[in-house]
């Protein structure tokens, strides 16, 4: 293991997306890392010829899932020093079609998982010296709107806000907050929100002529920038959020 990476990492919503390429960035460069997500079979595929890589099936928003998770990284590596708060779930509504069990479940896993997580983990955090990355979006940046996703972007608009104040509350603990906001990723996440796959490749095709970098974004776009902000080399970076999007969200 080299003397630059974290020893210990726990990624949540492991099992796709920027969450699988995430864990695997982080066992490539020789952390030890905890994928928490609710499909074991995702997750296995994550972890497939990565040995540095466990698995652990739960709901980020289950009552008992914070200390499982924690205690199941403490069993696992003996330490905890970076928590990737990443598991999210999506719904497309106005505001007249919202549905209160969406709205639930959203709010639950995008904004409340990550408090009570977070909260579990502070005290192998701070033994660690650790670093906590929150996943938002760059479409909720700023002063933009985005209509039929209203209660998603109010979660990772929260989500920064939490990133900036545990920034302040947690630097005399010796532990550091930053933010990774992606711009579109081709993560297949409007698939699984219930969008048919030939819609979805239209709107990343659409949105690949918007971005000003002349494409999408990939998982590994946004992995890199995680594990770089989690190195020793970065410990000044604290409270900050890091809009990753091809320059879309400052078009």
């Amino acid at each position: 293991m080299t003397d630059q990476v974290r020893q210990s990492v726990v990624v949540t919503g492991g099992g796709t997306g920027i969450g699988a390429a995430t864990a695997r960035a982080f066992a490539d460069d020789g952390a030890h890392v905890l994928i928490v997500g609710r499909s074991e079979s995702t997750l296995k595929e994550t972890a497939d010829g990565h040995d540095r890589i466990r698995i652990l099936v739960a709901d980020v928003h289950d009552h008992d899932a914070p200390e499982l998770i924690v205690r199941t990284a403490l069993e696992e590596f003996g330490r905890l020093d970076v928590l990737v708060n990443n598991a999210a779930v999506t719904g497309f509504a106005s505001l007249d079609g919202l549905e209160r069990d969406s709205v639930r479940q959203q709010l639950g896993t995008n904004l409340l998982a990550p408090v009570f997580l977070t909260q579990a983990a502070l005290d192998a955090l701070e033994e660690a010296g650790g670093v906590v990355v929150n996943v938002s979006s760059a479409g909720s940046l700023g002063r933009r709107a985005w209509p039929e996703n209203s209660v998603y972007g109010m979660a990772k608009v929260a989500l920064d806000f939490l990133t900036r104040t545990w920034a302040v509350e947690l630097a005399p603990r010796g532990i550091r907050s930053v933010g990774i906001a992606p711009g579109v990723v081709d993560t297949g996440v409007g698939v699984r929100a219930g969008m048919p796959a030939e819609a979805y490749e239209a709107f990343l095709a659409q949105m690949a002529e918007r971005i000003p970098a002349g494409r999408v974004g990939r998982p590994e776009d946004i992995a890199w920038w995680i594990v770089q902000l989690t190195r020793p080399e970065a410990g000044y970076a604290n409270g900050t959020v890091v809009a990753v999007d091809g320059a879309l969200s400052v078009t």
